[in-house]
């Protein structure tokens, strides 16, 4: 999620550089619409990995 609003942030500016338009709400539009696509697309596997690790992380205490 952080590459792809990098990534993003990256192409934005370059555009903003090249046309010499500085606008704010250019850049921030564009990025939290991308986060909010890879959520949608990555969120499941990240809730899953994160479920994972969690449980690990009970069973690693209760075996103590």
């Amino acid at each position: 999620t952080l590459i792809i609003a990098l990534v993003i942030g990256l192409i934005i500016s370059i555009i903003q550089a090249t046309t010499q338009l500085q606008e704010q709400t250019l850049s921030f539009v564009p990025k939290i619409l991308a986060v909010i696509v890879s959520l949608i697309v990555f969120g499941n596997f990240m809730l899953n990995s994160l479920v994972g690790f969690t449980q690990k992380i009970f069973e690693m205490i209760a075996a103590l």
